[in-house]
């Protein structure tokens, strides 16, 4: 019992450090800037009647909005609130998982721990600007660790948990379980004993109802929520918008840089799977193996479905986003196979394996291309920060196997030092801070002074996204926005709309001038940043920041 509530509780400290120091967290500046609003709506169908984006929701095929809607009717808590709460619970059941697969190759409960903390520093996908550690909670972040929690079950020997867990990944955001349910069912029917197979056929039941229960759902919300297109074309305005506003679905932009950097994530990752074959169960070496490989075969199918067959359906899956295993893959083997190499007295082995694990959540400048920066300050640091942690690692590795007293002090301090390191000595900021005190001030002003149907405009906002943080905490329409045009990706009557729109405001290029010229775009309100606030106009509102002007 009290090895459980032990791992239990560093589970839990290794969650809350990810969540408030590094990688952490953030709320409507990135996707949440889309689904609150959704969500907002469905709370309140009266909101948001003149906004394009928040009309047609794309949550037909996942529970994320049910779960989220029931949660606020429980507790009476907003949605910022339950959906952080869901975030940081997932997070710990990612961990867990990654904990049962460290634990399956049998690492002690303290190496096993250590891999779950170099895993739970996270890691940014470059070129397919994707997350193994999302900070926002969107339907992604909470799929995503359920689908570690499923492999680290599998791992050990548990199919139907593992099935359950994928499962519920599989309600939240279908996508993002997809390469896992490939891997799981080549691995179910692989040739084996009866008994075998009937136990890894079980886990695939639970994939069978969370589909039925989708299907119901969204046929209950066919009159809310778009419903996807699964079998047209993108159409020659639809491409020119995409690769205005959706450049890393578009795996031809990535080269070399990204086929580079994936191909050498890759081989390091086998490299390190081929050290651990031996000791891995049946179910591990197919996921250790096969996530990896449909991560790299992902980029030829977006290359095909995108940019060749130009497929309607291929801007909603975003296969390219799978290369994610790949690096997640390669860390976390790496980590392990370092542990195995302390173990082995391999201790230059284990230098350079840990070397891989540290170097992925230092961002871009030193995965694998930090040689082409070291005149750059920042990337010498974090050069340097891998190198200090891998030595580090290896000596408590080592110092693990061969049982010195001084083992334990040294393993809690690595465990707990790096999520500090990175974003201070390291200089990794994963994420801007995009909330002040003004646009939280213009929302709060926004919302209780002007009606709920008002619309408004911010014209010198460019493709900056505090117009997405006002709308979702005014809860007021945008008239056009950057942030908004994500969603062309999934809806093309919405991208349609943020087409004309961007391209009638050139691309919200403010020109001094006439303000009252913008009323002929059937804008309430508009929003000017104080340096082109115009004095012949009477203010309705104006901060430090931002100045008011009443349109109609």
């Amino acid at each position: 019992m009290w090895k459980y509530t032990y791992i239990g509780v560093s589970i839990g400290v290794l969650t809350l450090l990810g969540f408030y120091w590094f990688p952490g967290h953030t709320y409507l500046q990135s996707d949440t800037q889309i689904y609150v609003p959704m969500l907002e709506r469905l709370w309140d169908p009266s909101a948001f009647e003149h906004d394009f984006m928040v009309q047609r929701p794309h949550m037909a095929f996942t529970i994320y909005d049910e779960v989220a809607l029931a949660l606020r009717r429980l507790t009476g808590l907003g949605f910022q609130e339950v959906l952080t709460a869901q975030q940081v619970l997932f997070r710990a059941l990612g961990l867990l998982g990654v904990f049962l697969i460290a634990s399956s190759l049998k690492l002690t409960t303290r190496m096993s721990l250590l891999v779950t903390a170099i895993f739970a520093l996270g890691a940014t996908i470059g070129g397919a600007t994707v997350l193994t550690i999302e900070y926002e909670p969107v339907p992604r972040a909470f799929a995503l660790p359920l689908v570690f929690l499923a492999i680290g079950l599998i791992a050990q020997g548990r199919n139907l948990a593992g099935g359950v867990a994928a499962s519920l990944a599989f309600l939240y955001h279908a996508t993002t379980t997809l390469p896992f349910w490939a891997v799981y069912f080549c691995f179910a029917c692989w040739p084996a004993g009866f008994a075998v197979m009937r136990r890894r056929i079980l886990g695939l039941a639970p994939l069978l109802a969370a589909a039925l229960l989708l299907l119901m759902s969204a046929r209950l919300q066919s009159d809310v929520a778009e419903v996807p297109d699964f079998l047209g074309w993108i159409a020659p305005w639809w491409e020119r918008m995409l690769r205005l506003r959706s450049t890393y679905i578009w795996v031809s932009l990535w080269f070399p840089r990204w086929y580079w950097h994936y191909g050498i994530l890759w081989l390091a990752g086998m490299a390190a799977f081929w050290r651990l074959r031996k000791e891995a169960s049946a179910g591990l070496r197919s996921f250790l193996v096969g996530l990896p490989l449909l991560g790299i075969l992902s980029v030829p199918a977006s290359y095909l479905l995108l940019e060749v067959w130009k497929y309607a359906l291929a801007p909603q899956l975003q296969v390219a986003r799978n290369v994610l295993f790949v690096t997640a893959v390669a860390g976390l083997a790496a980590s392990i196979a370092g542990v195995k190499a302390a173990q082995a007295g391999r201790r230059l082995e284990c230098l350079l394996w840990f070397a891989v694990a540290f170097a992925i959540p230092a961002g871009d400048p030193i995965q694998w291309t930090f040689f082409a920066n070291l005149g750059d300050s920042a990337g010498r640091r974090r050069l340097l920060l891998a190198v200090l942690l891998s030595a580090a690692a290896t000596l408590v590795a080592w110092a693990e196997s061969a049982g010195f007293r001084w083992r334990i002090p040294a393993w809690a301090t690595l465990l707990v030092l790096p999520f500090f390191l990175y974003p201070t000595f390291g200089k990794v900021q994963n994420y801007p801070q995009l909330h002040d005190q003004d646009i939280e001030e213009l929302s709060r002003w926004a919302g209780s002074s002007t009606p709920k149907s008002a619309v408004f405009l911010f014209p010198d906002a460019g493709r900056d996204l505090y117009p997405g943080i006002f709308r979702a905490s005014a809860l007021r329409a945008v008239y056009v926005d950057w942030k908004a045009g994500g969603q062309g990706n999934y809806i093309p009557s919405v991208g349609r709309t943020w087409w004309d729109r961007w391209q009638a405001l050139s691309g919200l290029k403010f020109r001094r001038g006439n303000l009252r010229r913008y009323a002929q775009y059937e804008v309430d309100y508009l929003v000017l940043r104080k340096a082109n606030a115009s004095p012949a106009e009477p203010a309705v509102f104006e901060n430090s920041t931002f100045t008011v002007y009443r349109m109609r």
